[in-house]
């Protein structure tokens, strides 16, 4: 239980980031491969933790928007209105937030600036986060499986840390053997 509380914490943490954080769906999957933890049940966290996470993200961009500059606030606005004033459009900026390509952080930001439904906005973003991360999962765990059993025995053993150390090596020594290091002067 601990584990999923410290997961829950994390992943709240990240997408209370308005930019530059890592994607929850890679840290989910490290968290995976590192503490060995139950799929559904990560997923589940990480859902629940993203959308709370968003959720204030945007409760507090809404709170901003009074100390923003009056022109930024009317175009802010106009823009709303537009989006909001087509049930179509309304619908269609909710879709944005099921299948988006565009970071989470900057459309809720935006949700929060435009003051759109948020909730529905919320369970739109839950619902498209909770098909990536189950898929970005089971990907993982399957990779997990079949490269342990492939390549298990390998890594730790003293080839594979021979075949590191002149990896390692080539990289320092090799600009110089090639004439690419730092000149003498």
């Amino acid at each position: 239980m601990g584990t999923y509380l410290a997961v829950f914490g994390l992943v709240v943490a990240i997408n209370l980031l308005p930019a530059f954080g890592p994607p929850t769906w890679l840290v989910l999957v490290v968290l995976h491969v590192s503490w060995k933890c139950n799929v559904a049940a990560l997923v589940v966290v990480g859902v629940l933790a993203a959308c709370s996470g968003r959720y204030v993200l945007a409760l507090c961009a809404e709170r901003v928007k009074p100390h923003l500059p009056k022109r930024y606030v009317r175009g802010i606005e106009r823009a709303g209105k537009v989006m909001l004033e087509r049930r179509g459009r309304a619908a269609a900026a909710i879709g944005l937030f099921l299948v988006s390509p565009l970071p989470s952080a900057q459309l809720f930001i935006a949700a929060g600036l435009l003051e759109l439904p948020l909730i529905a906005v919320t369970l739109a973003f839950g619902l498209g986060r909770l098909v990536t991360y189950s898929l970005y999962l089971a990907v993982a765990s399957v990779a997990i499986t079949s490269l342990a059993s492939a390549f298990g025995d390998f890594f730790g053993s003293p080839w594979s840390i021979a075949i590191e150390l002149a990896l390692v090596a080539a990289t320092i020594v090799g600009p110089f053997l090639l004439g690419n290091g730092e000149e003498e002067t």
